[in-house]
């Protein structure tokens, strides 16, 4: 595998003499590129692209404060129903277009038509309206509480902005055709060999904000003339390359590789932020036997062993959290204790119990696993023993993670090619929010697979969106993790961190837990 890797790189340029590519990062992500829009799927390496490409309004900061980005300012009423906002000057499209706030209104409704939180602040809304070609405004019907905390979220899906006449697809159904952004880096579709590279290119139109990068706000400067997404399915081939200087950054560090890459001088860890932790969770298909199930479902959930998932990882001690089952990351503010009491020190008898009592026919339950992953790989496997000793029938479809995403919209029953079960994973930026978290956002939606739906959920997620005060909002949210428990809406396996890497001749890589590959140089 080694030497056909090196074959791949000679054939692209990649492994040119040294010196001879001191602008191009060569970065290896976790999962291959295969869709070119974030408003479609949560895939983390759609999203490594789209911030490369794509730019958002606002931005959130390391210290967790959100800022404008794209935005020169917001206004809100006293009332705190309608709220103005104003681009900054000079922004433009890749194609040389200004960007305008028809563009931005266009963005965020198209958004809004998909994502959990978008759609309802789209709900809470009288309209959108344009002003004057940098100042759009946004009138809500009752004061939602999460308007900037929306737009601004970098949590998939993320609002990007669009030009208008992209914008005006429908995202459920088509994704955008062209990869037209305002961001620091231009993504040329016709130059991309999906299954080995993505090249993106400095875009000299794109004028960084003046502050210095913080989190993912500030000032974005593409330093680099040149990245590239290269695409190595296999995970001992992406530790070949970064150990050999065939690549300059890796996503994720498989944990067996950890304390080498410690003791290699050429070689530097970013250990991420906490809310660039993983929450390990399994997507569960309601529709269909046996997860259609609310007993059955718990009874999987049951069976999942924290300790013993996290450990097939090979990370050690400190970067796993152990039992966590709270669906709003352990140590953050909404982390709550509700629903968790059956699950903690919870036995495989146990959930062959509850299995039996749902009067489960020994329907298939067909497992995604997710080949190509450093994380799901392992931890699939793992899941899928700890199911079939629970009792399950389970049956393992091993593919590349990209595979399985497709197959994972599929409202089928697993005998036409349909699924039960898929292990994946968010960060903390995706499930601290209440009503942006995967596991509540999309209830009764219909826009997130496995369509769970809870009718007595949805009560508490509209009085949260309501909700002003801090202390009320946390009772809320505990109400909201005691419903995904008890009615196993979705399963989870736990909270950990795996770093990234990057040569020591690089630098200005940001430790968000995000790949986020502008702000970055080579040393000469």
């Amino acid at each position: 595998m080694r030497r056909l890797w090196l074959a791949l790189v000679a054939l692209l340029g990649l492994a040119a003499p040294a010196g001879a590519q001191p602008d191009v990062l060569r970065a290896v992500l976790n999962l291959e590129l295969q869709v070119l829009d974030p408003i479609v799927t949560n895939s983390n390496v759609t999203r490594a692209y789209a911030y490369l490409v794509y730019d958002t309004l606002v931005a959130l900061d390391s210290k967790g404060e959100y800022r404008p980005q794209m935005l020169q300012g917001w206004q809100v009423s006293d009332d705190r129903l309608t709220w103005t906002f104003t681009l900054r000057e000079g922004l433009e499209w890749h194609d040389g277009q200004p960007v305008t706030a028809e563009d931005c209104v266009a963005s965020l409704r198209r958004w809004g038509a998909k994502d959990g939180l978008g759609s309802r602040l789209m709900a809470a809304s009288k309209g959108m309206r344009v002003v004057n070609a940098r100042t759009f405004v946004l009138e809500l019907t009752w004061p939602f509480s999460q308007v900037i905390e929306a737009i601004g979220k970098p949590a998939a899906l993320i609002p990007f902005m669009m030009p208008a006449r992209l914008a005006s697809t429908t995202p459920i159904t088509q994704a955008v055709p062209e990869s037209i952004g305002s961001g620091p880096y231009s993504f040329n579709r016709g130059e991309w060999r999906s299954g080995s590279l993505a090249i993106f290119r400095r875009n000299p139109r794109y004028v960084p904000r003046a502050e210095p990068p913080d989190g993912f706000a500030g000032g974005k400067r593409p330093l680099m003339e040149q990245v590239h997404f290269i695409s190595m399915p296999d995970i001992a081939t992406r530790v070949a390359a970064i150990t050999a200087g065939e690549a300059d950054y890796l996503e994720l560090v498989p944990g067996d590789f950890i304390e080498s890459f410690r003791r290699n001088r050429n070689i530097r860890l970013i250990e991420p932020p906490p809310l660039g932790s993983m929450l390990g969770a399994i997507s569960l298909n309601h529709l269909h036997p046996p997860f259609n199930n609310p007993q059955a479902r718990r009874a999987f959930q049951l069976a999942i062993d924290h300790e013993e998932v996290q450990a097939a990882l090979g990370l050690p001690r400190q970067m796993r959290y152990g039992f966590c089952a709270s669906i709003f990351m352990c140590g953050w503010p909404y982390a709550s204790e509700a629903g968790v009491a059956p699950l903690r020190d919870a036995t495989l008898e146990q959930a062959r119990a509850m299995l039996r009592a749902s009067g489960y026919n020994n329907e298939p339950l067909v497992l995604l696993h997710s080949m190509d992953s450093t994380v799901l790989n392992p931890t699939s496997l793992v899941i899928a023993e700890r199911a079939r000793l629970a009792g399950f029938n389970v049956q393992v479809a091993s593919a590349d993670y990209s595979t399985q995403a497709q197959r994972r919209n599929s409202v089928e029953p697993v005998e036409r090619g349909g699924w039960s079960a898929m292990p994946v994973v968010f960060t903390g930026y995706d499930m601290v929010n209440p009503i942006a978290n995967y596991a509540v956002a999309y209830n009764c939606t219909n826009n997130y697979p496995g369509r769970y739906c809870d009718p007595t959920l949805t009560p508490v997620i509209e009085a949260f969106e309501r909700e002003a005060d801090p202390a009320k909002r946390r009772e809320l949210a505990a109400q909201m993790q005691g419903h995904v428990h008890d009615a196993g809406l979705m399963a989870f396996y736990g909270q950990f961190y795996l770093p990234a890497a990057h040569r020591a001749d690089v630098t200005g890589v940001l430790p968000v837990g995000i790949p986020l590959l502008y702000n970055i140089e080579r040393r000469r």
